[in-house]
């Protein structure tokens, strides 16, 4: 075995990371940190995150964990983007709606803030359940409604649904306030191969890495349209609605699936892992950019707070 197969396969990891705004979430076996860059340096923030399948290993067994950590990702993604988005300059900050001050005043503001929270999850979930996997069908439906052919209707909904995806991507790529939180994607990214080739977390190293990361959750996205399209492709039925009702219900089978193949790819390095991993590393090219030398600071801090003390502790 190579030395750099060698030092790949010893440093192999787990451990993943959210692009914030103006700082990086990392997520490790036992530990989380946030690092955000501020006016007077960076700001870290480290906590011990407690999941549900912790308590109930049922739900971190292969084809279930897959939906779980999605959710569970959401709630502390929506938690650490809260805490970054409190670092902006006043006049930058979005003021709180009545309905935000509604809530605070019935619930309390350390309630209000989870309720919150879990509202903006529930919210995120049904934009993209409608947008990637509702919408597809029902246009789907009106433009082959002439026809009895399933295999027609279903290519045409796997069609659609993938060009809405991209349509999506692209246009977030023209956003002036993602254009940076993108940087600190691939910030992000190098930090981790850095760590996972046994290389020093300097700023030199970082930099010579690729932004284009197997286990990315753009790549995770992207293989659950693909795999949608496959499992969708088995129901024939002519209503719409029942259609739509039935792609729902089958949404975690999709989600446990996709979850299962991109985590097998993280985790091995040989023709087959590169082939699957393929299409949502080129995919991060709308996703990540390259960063500065600060935002690669910002990511090396983080991970360096969550990497576990021995070795093999990451493997989780």
């Amino acid at each position: 075995m190579s030395k750099k197969k060698k030092a790949a396969e010893e440093f192999r990891t787990n451990i993943g990371g959210q692009a914030l705004i103006e700082g990086i979430l990392m997520r490790g076996p036992s530990k989380q940190s946030i690092v955000v860059r501020t006016q007077d340096g960076l700001v870290t923030k480290e906590s011990e995150p407690h999941f549900i399948r912790e308590k109930y290993k049922i739900l971190g067994w292969p084809f279930l964990r897959g939906i779980i950590i999605f959710i569970e990702s959401m709630v502390y993604g929506v938690k650490a983007l809260t805490y970054s988005a409190s670092f902006m300059p006043e006049e930058e900050q979005e003021q709180p709606t009545k309905f935000d001050k509604w809530v605070e005043e019935k619930l309390g503001s350390e309630k209000a803030e989870k309720a919150l929270i879990g509202f903006a999850v529930f919210l995120g979930v049904c934009l993209s359940v409608g947008l990637f996997v509702l919408l597809p069908t029902l246009l789907a439906g009106f433009m082959t409604n002439l026809t009895d052919s399933s295999i027609l209707r279903n290519l045409t909904e796997g069609a659609l649904r993938l060009i809405i995806f991209f349509l999506y991507m692209y246009f977030c790529t023209k956003s002036p306030d993602l254009k940076r939180v993108f940087r600190y994607h691939g910030a992000e990214h190098k930090s981790i191969f850095c760590y996972e080739r046994g290389l020093p977390l300097t700023v030199e190293n970082v930099r010579e890495q690729s932004r284009f990361h197997p286990r990315c959750g753009t790549s995770f996205l992207f293989i659950v349209m693909i795999i949608s399209i496959f499992v969708f492709s088995f129901l024939s039925w002519n209503n719409v609605f029942l259609r739509m009702a039935l792609r729902i219900l089958l949404l975690p089978v999709v989600m446990g699936i996709s979850y299962e193949i991109i985590h097998w790819a993280g985790k091995h390095d040989n023709w087959l892992s590169s082939a699957l991993s393929a299409p949502g590393k080129a995919l991060q090219r709308l996703t990540t950019a390259e960063p500065d030398d600060g935002m690669m600071e910002c990511a090396i801090e983080a991970l360096k707070l969550v990497i576990p003390e021995k070795k093999g502790q990451d493997e989780w």
